[in-house]
């Protein structure tokens, strides 16, 4: 932590657990969606129509789509 606020790319202490914490959220909320299908097909509810699949494809498309965005 202290080689992180050294190399001057951090200005405090504070700023970088900040930072740490919206990186964890940010994975975590990267990883959820990817285990939501799989939640669905595991679980006893209702079997998936074809129109369900084509939802999940179109959102899962739209998402990676958005992330590639926001990498740039």
């Amino acid at each position: 932590m202290q080689w992180a606020i050294a190399s001057g790319r951090y200005s405090s202490v504070t700023e970088y657990v900040r930072e740490l914490i919206r990186e964890d959220e940010k994975r975590k909320a990267e990883e959820r969606p990817e285990a939501l299908p799989v939640e669905g097909v595991e679980g006893n509810d209702a079997a998936l129509t074809r129109t369900d699949w084509k939802d999940i494809r179109k959102e899962a498309l739209a998402q990676v789509k958005t992330r590639q965005k926001n990498r740039r």
